[in-house]
Parts: C-alpha cells; structure tokens; sequence
C-alpha cells in the first residue's frame, strides 16, 4: 500500500485503487510518481493477468493537481529542469501502457485532463452512466500532452477526438460510449464491479496466449504513436510561454470570457 494507491488481489485479477483522500483526487507530482511505480512494479509480476484502475468511486481524478507546490516550483528552474520535469505525466501513461497484462479503468464521476489521458492509457474502459470526460488544456491555452493524442485516435479517430480534444466539452459515457472512447457503460457505481467482472474473463484464459495477443494488436494499431508523440512536452512547454495561455488561466480564476491574440 502507498500513499495514495492500494492494491487488492483476487487470484489472477488486481485491482489498483487511487484515492488522495480529497474530492479531486487530482494528480499531484508525487501521486503521478506512485502511480508509475505501481505500473512498473507489474512488469515483473506473471502471476497477474488483468489488472482494473479505479479512483475513490464517486470519481477518477480532476487531473493535474495545478496547486502542487512542486508544479510551482519547477517554473522557476532552467530550461533542461522544466523540460525534465514534464517527464512525470508520460512516464506514468506510458508505465500503464507498456504493460503486458490487459489493463482496465473503471470511471465513476469525473475524469478530466490528466485523468482521461492516464484512462486512454489502459486498454479497457468501463463507466458509469453519469460519468464524463473533459480535456480542458486547449482552451487553458496549452497542448494536449502526455502522449495522449494518437491513443485518443486509435480510439475515437481524428473527427471526433479533434472534437473531445479541441473544444474541451464535458463528453458523457453514453455519447463516450458512442464514440468509442468507453467499451462499457454500466449504473452509476456499478463501474468497478463490471470492471472487475471483465478483468475475471481475461484472467481464466491462457495467460501467455493473452499477452501476446495484447501486444499484436497494440502494435498494429499503435506502431507509430512514439513517432507523433516525441514532442508533444516541448510544445507543452512552448505553450506556457504564450500570452493567451496567460490570458486563459486569467479568464478562468476571474470568470470571465478570454481574449485570445495568438500571442
């Protein structure tokens, strides 16, 4: 058990749960840093097949904790500091990616920014019916980042995911379901049972007949993403630089219509 995350077994099946204890669950820097932990301490565990990600059950997660202190903090570093820095939001997506178990994220509430990036990590997703998702970067004025682009791709394909990503609306399970961003859609608190329910079937077949099959399809369908998605901090960072990402997060705290320029 970590600070943030616990672990519960069932025979093949694990299921990680991630709770900061408050009504966000946002993802702080050091609750980004547990949850890598947690994906990359599987990599070496053949015992589980299917693992299922949840939050507390009302919600997955608002995203980036924007009033970590160690966000802050990193602004007033060197270049090279604040680009290694923008490290931590990929490595955990790519951490949960990489994995070899079929991986599967039960949404209750909301799961917005960060949260649906590390969501379209896992390869299943299954949601209750009052649940949403929401990418609110693009009108913050920044760049949707984390490697999240071509997986939202994979998933949605480019008209809709220009929708979801671009326009930064609330995208609700039935409508996510239609568009594929969402396999499942279940009652309201009945997303982790279901979850755990498909993580079971994965579990009772072959376990190396399962993994290899996984990482077939993944590679057919994803063999290029790291090529699209090499830049994707850097244009982070070149994005905060801009006055109209000022100017949105103004707008935002003072409740008010922007002002964009291009500047």
């Amino acid at each position: 058990m970590g600070e943030f995350t616990r672990i519960e077994r069932h025979g093949r099946v694990a299921i990680v749960h991630f709770d900061r204890g408050d009504k966000l669950n946002a993802l702080s820097v050091a609750a980004m840093r547990e949850l890598t932990d947690v994906a990359r301490a599987f990599e070496d565990d053949i015992e589980t097949s299917a693992i299922v990600l949840t939050g507390t059950g009302k919600f997955l997660s608002a995203g980036a904790d924007l009033t970590d202190p160690e966000l802050a903090n990193r602004q007033s570093k060197g270049l090279l500091a604040r680009r290694h820095a923008l490290k931590v939001g990929p490595d955990m997506c790519d951490a949960w990616e990489r994995l070899e178990q079929v991986t599967i994220c039960a949404v209750e509430g909301f799961c917005v920014g960060g949260g649906s990036a590390l969501a379209a990590s896992c390869d299943i997703r299954v949601a209750g019916e009052s649940a949403y998702f929401r990418l609110p970067e693009i009108p913050l004025g920044m760049n949707m980042s984390w490697h999240s682009n071509p997986r939202l791709v994979n998933l949605m394909g480019p008209a809709r995911a220009k929708l979801f990503i671009i326009l930064g609306e609330k995208l609700f399970a039935p409508e996510a379901l239609d568009w594929g961003l969402v396999e499942y859609v279940v009652d309201d608190g009945a997303a982790l049972d279901e979850a755990r329910a498909l993580a079971q079937k994965f579990a009772d077949l072959p376990p190396v007949a399962v993994r290899m099959s996984k990482q077939s399809i993944d590679m057919a369908a994803k063999a290029l993403n790291p090529a699209v998605t090499f830049m994707d901090r850097d244009q982070f960072a070149l994005a905060a630089t801009s006055k109209d990402q000022q100017e949105a997060v103004s707008a935002f705290l003072e409740k008010r219509k922007p002002n964009f320029t291009g500047d």
